[in-house]
């Protein structure tokens, strides 16, 4: 019996309509753990695509190869996949129709259409929905309790969860996890790390007879981070070509050596960001202080920016935040954190007026209660947002170039709908180059991998020097450089002392020094939050 399991030699990847990746060789072997790695838009997100049959392997020469024992039994579990599954969510939103909220698919519902149940969402279920619960795959995956939670209500981890676990009961044979630990809290982490690493034990243990007989697994990550001890082959990819192609310690070699040459140039390399990213503010400081002078008083009721009064969120009898009393002021920069479905992005759609039950509730931005005469525009106008949700309703007008979306930043609009001023264009080239993508301005924003969308989405929403920047999980998809500079971004907008960061991640790794408040979400707790002030 064979011993390959995948073969690719002199392949070229394509797309529908162009080469997305030169030829490739490489093989996976039984006995092999792989993880494919990359920086964004290295090439590695389209590989494991073309694993997965999105897109196909094309003969490059004539002694060409392509050889798959796992067929069309691929799943990716993935923040791309994660990321469509709420598109068409939002695609297939009856709300309008219904005249009521459309809660859309359930988790249960979800989970069943790989269980014989139907795709059509009015059908009745399969018999076996009664007892997901009892399945092994949900228990695994931590997802008995959302099972009747409709999809689009889930928080981000808790709908990667909901991919896993249905890849999980599909039956498939190759699993390929990409970015699996990103926005995952620290248990749902631990236990995603574990399942892993049990499974490509299973799958490197070579006195196995049949490879075939289980489901094997691929990691793909944009950071050489949280790696599984029983790893043993890496796969690199740099500018669509593969750049490195071995062992696990092999590998290790290569990037200790890269990250001590990075580190010896770092400081050089940080004060050169920080003197563009200057020299970029001081060119907008006009309109940030036009800005300032038209929103702001001379006063102190002014420098409160948020103030929660008891407020309750929730719907049916799920309860998100209870009697939650929290004052955000100028200059305060905050670090929130708690685990999958505490919350976090409830309490974030209220400021953003993304969550209608803010107007029932008493809810204060710069000092007006929301639904007491102001418009959405007139809130917007003084927050940038960096988001799961503004990501995907970017990725639904995909074909906005990148320095379109940045002006968008300016009009604060999904997409640019009017002529963009010189200063406009200007800044946005300014802000592309700073971030390594000068001469991509012209780029459709669907056609970057997620990284480097989500990076994107940062330099919209701090083109304008928003009083507040909101920031959902600001480093989702970044490689190692990307959210580095990023987080150095971060510190030197907080450190301009006219912009107001609330900082969402699970990653302690990504708390920036001048975040000395703390909020932290406990669900099932009273009180289900916890305020620490000025924290180290």
């Amino acid at each position: 019996m064979s011993t390959h399991l995948v073969t690719i030699q002199n392949c070229s990847v394509y797309n529908s309509a162009r080469q997305i990746l030169p030829s490739l060789n490489w093989q996976m072997d039984a006995g092999e753990a792989w993880l494919i790695t990359g920086a964004n838009g290295c090439g590695s997100a389209d590989f494991i695509r073309a694993l997965a049959g999105d897109f196909e392997f094309i003969p490059s020469s004539e002694d060409a190869l392509f050889s798959n024992v796992f067929k069309e039994s691929v799943a990716i579990v993935s923040l791309e996949k994660a990321a469509s599954l709420i598109e068409e969510e939002r695609v297939n939103d009856e709300s309008e129709i219904l005249n009521k909220i459309d809660e859309g698919r359930t988790g249960r519902r979800f989970l069943c259409e790989v269980l014989g149940g139907s795709t059509r969402r009015h059908d009745p279920l399969p018999e076996i929905a009664q007892r997901l619960e009892t399945l092994p795959e949900v228990k695994l995956c931590g997802v008995q309790n959302i099972l009747d939670r409709g999809l689009k209500f889930m928080s981000t981890g808790e709908v990667r969860r909901m991919l896993l676990c249905r890849a999980l009961l599909s039956g498939c044979k190759l699993l390929i996890l990409s970015n699996p630990f990103a926005g995952l809290d620290a248990s749902s982490r631990a236990i995603l790390l574990e399942f892993f690493d049990s499974m490509a034990k299973r799958q490197t243990n070579t006195s196995q007879q049949n490879t075939q007989d289980f489901p094997h697994v691929i990691l793909c990550t944009d950071r050489f981070t949280e790696i599984p001890e029983s790893i043993n082959r890496v796969l690199e990819f740099t500018e669509s070509s593969i750049s490195f192609c071995g062992t696990k310690e092999e590998y290790q070699k290569v990037h200790s050596s890269r990250e001590e040459e990075r580190s010896k140039t770092r400081a050089e390399t940080k004060q050169a960001f920080l003197q563009t990213l200057q020299k970029i503010r001081e060119e907008t400081k006009v309109l940030t202080e036009e800005s300032q002078i038209s929103t702001t008083e001379n006063s102190e009721q002014s420098k409160e920016l948020i103030r929660f009064n008891n407020v309750n969120v929730g719907w049916d009898e799920h309860k998100v935040l209870i009697n939650m009393n929290w004052t955000v002021m100028q200059g305060e920069h905050w670090f929130i954190r708690g685990p999958n479905g505490s919350g976090k992005t409830t309490m974030l759609e209220l400021i953003t007026g993304d969550n209608m039950q803010v107007f029932r509730e008493d809810v204060r931005l710069f000092g007006k209660r929301r639904g007491s005469g102001e418009t959405i525009w007139d809130i917007r106008k003084n927050l940038g947002i960096v988001s799961y949700r503004l990501h995907v309703e970017y990725r639904m007008v995909g074909d906005t170039t990148i320095q379109n979306t940045i002006i968008s930043g300016f009009h604060d609009s999904i997409g640019l709908y009017e002529s963009a001023t010189d200063f406009e264009k200007a800044t946005a080239l300014a802000w592309l180059r700073l971030a390594g993508l000068g001469g991509k301005e012209n780029t459709a924003f669907n056609t970057l991998s997620y990284g480097q969308q989500r990076a994107v989405l940062i330099l919209r929403a701090a083109v304008k020097s928003p009083r507040v920047l909101i920031l959902d999980e600001p480093c989702h998809g970044l490689d190692e450089a990307n959210r580095q500079l990023v987080l150095d971004l971060l510190e030197t907008i907080a450190q301009t002392g006219t912009t107001t960061l609330l900082h969402v991640t699970h990653d302690p790794s990504e708390a920036l020094a001048c975040e000395k408040h703390i909020l932290e979400l406990h669900p099932g707790e009273e009180p289900m939050y916890r305020v620490i002030e000025n924290a180290d």
